[in-house]
């Protein structure tokens, strides 16, 4: 199995969690943009019942 995936992204949050990282302010607008696409309703997927299949 392929955990580089996984590898990455424990070094992304280890990168983030460093202080002089953290003490960085975010953009506005990216802020803005998360709030935004947080509010939307999440898709239903009604028709299939999920976004992902075993099938792929």
């Amino acid at each position: 199995m392929d955990r580089r995936w996984l590898v990455a992204l424990v070094d992304a949050m280890e990168q983030a969690a460093r202080p002089e990282v953290r003490n960085v302010p975010c953009d506005p607008r990216l802020v803005s943009a998360a709030v935004a696409h947080l509010a939307r309703p999440a898709p239903t997927f009604a028709h299939c019942g999920s976004a992902y299949s075993l099938r792929n």
